[in-house]
């Protein structure tokens, strides 16, 4: 391409702001920010403050009929997913999906709550039909499938992966984990929005780094290495606890879990050990360990130790960030640096905007994002049913 690539973006949260952040990080591919959809006016109105929208739209076909817009980058809720995912790519535009790539959230005449009522062998195989027609849509499409999951875009893991290809190293054992002390968001204790609980918002993470990282060994020795079968345990614990041992944790599971324990058994015999869960006061919990045959490789997102304060009063840094879920900024802390860097935001950006750019294969793509998605709700069946799932 020799014009800049033209972003459209569809939700105006979190999401959006991660993906802003790592785009401002990076400089050498002209990139223009022409429109920003949501529902909410006042969101939109805060989003092109901030990052310097050229107009914000309460259509998302605005998106989809605009012939400048090459990226329409989805942060909508999963819900909506792969609905707008479909309507992109058939309209010809690159899409770049927020994870996870989808989830069951109900059908008419579901009993409530879902995540309680619904069996997960009823929801793993809607969840399958509904991806597999997304698959065909990405086939037939000239457009990119591109995956947003920072982790695989973290320099530690990123640099792990470059280890591991250049000694041909054999993977023997994952752990990977993220944990932290709940959600902010006032909906992620119910499966119909959010498509499951802790495992499904963060253990996606992990697990898809760790799905990445055994294909780029595959890469470098000349095999296939596929995930095999998956068992996995769920529970809910935060509602057992009383009002005051509440009070530091922000996880309110209706009907969601609220911790995760998945083993990822690979077709070479190695295996994954993820952790989720929303008990971990502290931070947030962000690491990969990969055991290998000559070497060990510790990741460590975050929290990092490149710089700490100390503080006894709060005065004068309301508007000071200092580490995600941690409620006060007194004592001693480790902030966040460079967030946005570590995490995987930046790199993950650059990647998709060089793609459309230059023309590449995005390192993440749908493959990927439909194997984490399948393995999550391989695991929830698990769960249930008390057995391994074979994949």
């Amino acid at each position: 391409m020799e014009k800049p690539v033209t972003v459209g973006v569809a939700g105006a949260g979190r999401a959006l702001e991660l993906h802003m952040e790592g785009l401002s990080r990076f400089s050498g591919i002209p990139v223009r920010l022409k429109t920003v959809y949501a529902r909410r006016q006042e969101q939109l109105d805060e989003a092109q403050l901030r990052w310097g929208f050229e107009q914000t739209t309460t259509n998302f076909d605005d998106l989809i009929d605009d012939p400048e817009i090459d990226i329409i980058d989805i942060c909508t809720p999963p819900y909506l997913h792969v609905v707008e995912a479909e309507k992109a790519l058939r309209a010809g535009k690159h899409v770049i999906c927020e994870k996870p790539l989808s989830g069951y959230f109900g059908v008419p005449g579901d009993e409530r709550p879902i995540g309680k009522k619904v069996s997960k062998r009823i929801m793993y195989e809607r969840l399958i039909e509904n991806m597999e027609t997304l698959r065909k849509v990405v086939a037939q499409s000239d457009a990119m499938f591109m995956y947003a999951e920072n982790f695989v875009y973290a320099p530690a893991v990123l640099k792990a992966a470059e280890l591991v290809r250049a000694k041909g190293s054999k993977i023997l054992y994952i752990k990977g984990e993220e944990s932290l002390k709940g959600s902010s968001s006032h909906v992620a204790g119910e499966w119909d929005k959010t498509g499951g609980g802790t495992f499904m918002r963060t253990g996606s993470h992990p697990l898809a780094a760790a799905i990445w990282l055994k294909q780029q060994e595959g890469l470098a020795r000349g095999e296939v290495i596929e995930v095999e079968s998956v068992i996995a345990d769920m529970s809910q614990i935060t509602p057992t606890l009383t009002d005051y041992e509440h009070r530091h944790i922000a996880a309110h599971p209706n009907d969601v879990e609220d911790m995760g324990t998945v083993v990822v058994r690979f077709t070479d015999g190695s295996i994954a050990n993820l952790v989720a869960c929303d008990t971990l006061l502290g931070g947030s919990k962000n690491v990969m360990e990969l055991y290998c045959n000559d070497a060990a490789i510790n990741c460590n997102l975050t929290m990092s130790n490149v710089m700490s304060t100390y503080f006894l009063d709060e005065d004068c840094l309301e508007g000071v960030s200092l580490s995600e879920m941690l409620p006060a900024k007194t004592g001693w802390n480790n902030p966040f640096l460079a967030d946005e860097i570590l995490r995987g935001y930046t790199d993950e950006m650059h990647d998709f905007m060089s793609a459309v750019y230059y023309g590449h294969e995005p390192k993440a793509g749908f493959d990927l994002a439909y194997k984490t998605t399948q393995v999550i709700y391989a695991a929830y069946l698990s769960a249930e049913e008390d057995r391994r799932i074979y994949i």
